[in-house]
């Protein structure tokens, strides 16, 4: 199809609702990436085709629970990964770009990324960083030496207590020994964001651990990771997956092309996956639906969330706020956080001021932050995907070094250890939108805080979440036709880690002076209140 460009405005004179004005996108498929509406709504005289509505939610006036919270939460990767969804979802540590995929970045130079069957490992393929006791580990439970591979991996976690992957071995090891394990599997980008991965498998271990300690009937929880870093092998693993009939159900997945081929996979064989892309939840019922059904509307119902709580706090510090946004035109998530971000200007009487695409080749931190003040700016939004902290960080230092700093908020894609690191007091009072904050008051944090000698991220507390939802499932009825079948008709949760309620205006999190952030950084996200 050749390109054509949408602003927003149908020229066929038809109705579109939830369609709103937008900066000029050049497009190359059927439909605009930003606002959905067909390429015939561009044309005069064309019949366009209806789109259906979508409803937004978010802001402080919102009754009751979204539909969109809970799946919010269990993307993960969370998760959108990355993270973001973050994410989740995640929702969001597998995102990627909504656009046709581009290749991972490379893996950590210590463990090779993996393909097909060896993207799939109980505790005999190392994923994260590699050392003595793990490699010794893994070769024991290879030659399933149940007992040496408990003993190695124990001392790998006593090494180490804040690595995840160690472990889950660890309890997967006892769980072979006890016999008959109880085996579900979480996908994570091990090889392409393996920090991200990591705070994914930190919930997922939390809770893998209190079910194995309080089990009564002795089957313990085996957790099988997948590495889904490689959108174009991610079908095919789906098939080993599928081929392994003792995993019973998955938590992860992203919005990336990848993952919806493999959600694809799972769905014609009848395997249960809690994902952003095909979850939904109503009241306290959680059901999976067809992937077709849903598309991306859980992702533009987040961000709409998240665009109408960062526009409200700017007007907060700044009535009538002058806004220039950030963004990156190769990830499909920052492009629609953009246009959420300028559809809620209207309700704080907001202004904007710039839209500037970091993706150019001409892109100057320096002077275009200098600009963009120049004009009138007093807020800067950095609607962008995890793969531009180093820009983030550009922005943050040009910021610094103005006579008048404009204000810096962000979504979750930015909330990592790098821009801590990097940022150095540069980002110093930069808030973020998230789906989960720290709070010293607040028990899983406390616990977690405990158990992993560290803060704990969103993603991990989100991941906790979905493991439980679907442990709790498959336990009650360990067969997989059965799970798929009583997720279709929808489960009753029961308490969860998180104030959901919250999520009607997402929490802000703010960058400040501590010794709870990461090693080489003299700053923490905490909760802003």
């Amino acid at each position: 199809m050749s390109s054509w460009t949408c602003d927003g405005v149908p020229k066929d004179g038809k109705q579109y609702p939830g369609v709103s004005p937008h900066t000029p996108q050049v497009n190359t498929g059927p439909d605009c990436i930003i606002c959905g509406l067909p390429k015939e709504a561009m044309e005069a005289g064309k019949q366009g085709k209806q789109k259906p509505s979508k409803t937004v939610v978010a802001g402080s006036s919102g009754s009751g629970s979204p539909s969109w919270l809970i799946p919010a939460i269990i993307a993960l990767i969370i998760i959108i990964l990355g993270g973001g969804v973050a994410a989740f979802f995640l929702l969001k540590g597998n995102e990627q770009s909504i656009n046709p995929p581009t290749p991972p970045p490379s893996p950590t130079p210590t463990i090779p990324t993996p393909s097909n069957g060896e993207s799939v490992s109980r505790g005999e393929k190392l994923f994260l960083q590699a050392t003595p006791n793990k490699q010794a580990g893994a070769d024991a439970f290879v030659q399933e030496n149940w007992d040496e591979a408990i003993a190695a991996y124990e001392t790998a976690v006593q090494s180490d207590r804040n690595d995840p992957e160690s472990r889950i071995y660890w309890q997967n090891a006892q769980a072979k020994q006890a016999g008959n394990p109880l085996t579900i599997a979480v996908a994570v980008p091990t090889s392409s964001s393996p920090d991200s991965a990591a705070e994914i498998l930190r919930g997922v271990a939390k809770y893998q651990t209190e079910y194995n300690q309080s089990s009564a009937s002795g089957q313990l929880l085996e957790v099988a990771i997948i590495d889904s870093s490689d959108p174009t092998t991610a079908a095919n693993v789906a098939q080993t997956v599928i081929n392994t009939p003792d995993i019973l159900g998955i938590v992860g997945y992203g919005i990336d092309q990848g993952s919806q081929a493999a959600l694809q996979q799972y769905e014609n064989a009848g395997v249960a996956v809690l994902s952003p892309l095909t979850t939904s939840f109503q009241g306290s019922t959680l059901r999976t639906i067809p992937i077709n059904e849903k598309e991306d509307e859980l992702l533009v119902n987040y961000l709409q969330a998240v665009g109408k709580t960062l526009t409200q706090y700017a007007a907060q510090q700044q009535p009538s706020p002058n806004i220039a946004i950030f963004y990156n035109s190769d990830s499909g998530y920052s492009q629609q956080l953009q246009q959420e971000i300028i559809n809620s200007l209207p309700e704080v009487q907001g202004n904007l001021i710039e839209q500037i695409d970091i993706s150019s080749p001409n892109f100057d931190a320096n002077s275009t932050v200098s600009n963009v003040q120049n004009s009138g700016a007093n807020v800067a939004i950095l609607a962008l995907s995890k793969s531009k902290v180093p820009q983030a960080v550009e922005i943050a230092k040009a910021n610094e070094n103005n006579g008048s700093p404009l204000l810096l908020m962000g979504g979750d894609e930015l909330y990592n250890a790098d821009i801590l690191v990097q940022g150095g007091d540069a980002i110093a009072g930069i808030i973020l939108a998230v789906p989960w904050s720290f709070s010293p008051t607040d028990d899983f944090a406390q616990d977690a805080l405990q158990s992993w000698k560290g803060r704990v991220s969103w993603r991990t507390a989100t991941a906790y979440d979905a493991t439980k939802a679907l442990v709790e499932t498959v336990s009650q009825n360990p067969d997989r036709a059965m799970i798929f079948q009583g997720f279709n008709n929808g489960v009753t949760l029961s308490d969860s880690t998180t104030d959901f309620n919250l999520f009607n205006e997402v929490p802000l999190v703010q960058a400040v002076k501590g010794n709870e952030g990461p090693t080489g950084s003299d700053y923490q996200f905490d909760s802003l209140k």
